[in-house]
């Protein structure tokens, strides 16, 4: 058996070869202004990102009226109703998106951004907060916050389904320094939502390790909080695009949940749902896993992606579905009007055929 403990090396050497495919990637398929974008914004220190945060304010068009292609990115953050978690809607780190209206947003490395979807999402958002419902939740204690400043910038964005039924995790990428989830989690959630189940976008410490710690917290949260929720906790599932994948293969592998949890009675999830990543290793104890990528993605290798399901497969007797899209790149999300539209319902189908 592969051994599942990380050394502190090999998550320096996974997190830097992350952050320099993202790069090989820009300088493949992105412009010149966004390649200048992100090595900047590598410089730049967290408590710089605090300030430029502080700074926004609401503008004068702030309104309880439905959001729109027009509203500025800064209205939904700073709406009375999302509170404190606002800020958390868009990547804390500002330097990896662009754009002052929610039909201009811009997310780095991803070019598939649909402006309706982003609307759609704000609006559900809006409207379920607006009725009282709660669609936020800390995975983190207020003490454990204060002990950790960094892990105020954590939680989960519900996307209720029917009452008691299952529910899967979304966690976006963003090359393990900002979290897209606008494109890369949201959407997914959403439509997980519209087809009964529940879903959750995990907001996470961008960052191997703190990653996955935030995810395995967020499991744990959700075990211990099952029966408020009104969620069964029985055959869940994982899913994630680009590094949010990888996480989602980490979690999914029985040893991996037991290290990042500490936890004995937190069941494995039921199948794991993976968009354009290269993670590459195997064991016999992943779960059932389907994995999708274009053939023209610069930053993950679609063979590397088929192959590790082969061996999943070939190897171990593990359950696996692969499919790759002639022509597309990196990022795709759902797919809408792209040659992966309708990818997400395949999904779910290998998830349903897995669960017991």
């Amino acid at each position: 058996m592969l051994s599942r403990i990380i050394t502190d090396h090999k998550k320096g050497f996974i997190s830097a070869i992350l952050i320099c495919s993202m790069l090989v990637g820009v300088l493949c398929g992105c412009t010149q202004n966004q390649t200048d974008h992100a090595e900047e914004s590598a410089i730049k220190t967290e408590s710089s990102y605090s300030e430029k945060r502080e700074s926004v304010m609401p503008s004068s068009s702030a309104t309880s009226e439905a959001f729109t292609a027009d509203t500025p990115i800064r209205d939904v953050i700073n709406y009375h109703a999302f509170r404190n978690y606002g800020r958390l809607i868009f990547p804390v780190n500002e330097s990896y998106f662009s754009g002052s209206t929610l039909g201009d947003l811009n997310l780095t490395w991803y070019s598939e951004i649909r402006p309706e979807k982003t609307v759609e999402i704000c609006n559900y958002m809006k409207d379920h907060a607006d009725a009282g419902d709660v669609i936020f939740y800390d995975i983190y204690t207020d003490e454990e916050k204060a002990a950790d400043p960094s892990k105020n910038d954590t939680g989960l964005f519900f996307f209720r389904g029917k009452p008691g039924v299952k529910f899967a995790v979304v966690s976006a990428g963003g090359g393990m320094v900002y979290v897209g989830s606008m494109h890369d989690s949201f959407p997914h959630a959403l439509e997980i939502s519209k087809m009964g189940y529940n879903a959750f976008a995990l907001i996470y410490r961008p960052g191997w390790e703190t990653a996955m710690e935030d995810l395995g917290q967020a499991l744990t949260f959700l075990y211990d909080h099952a029966k408020e929720l009104d969620i069964d906790m029985n055959n869940y599932s994982l899913w994630g695009g680009s590094a949010g994948a990888r996480m989602a293969a980490t979690l999914g592998n029985a040893d991996d949940l037991l290290y990042y949890t500490g936890r004995t009675d937190i069941p494995q999830a039921s199948a794991v749902i993976m968009q354009y990543t290269g993670h590459s290793e195997t064991s016999k104890n992943n779960a059932p896993t389907y994995a999708c990528v274009g053939t023209s993605d610069g930053i993950a290798s679609w063979r590397t992606m088929q192959n590790r399901l082969n061996m999943l497969t070939s190897s171990y007797g593990i359950p696996s579905e692969f499919h790759s899209y002639e022509g597309l790149g990196h990022g795709f999300g759902l797919g809408t009007g792209t040659a992966a539209e309708g990818w997400i319902n395949d999904a779910v189908k290998f998830w349903e055929t897995q669960s017991k």
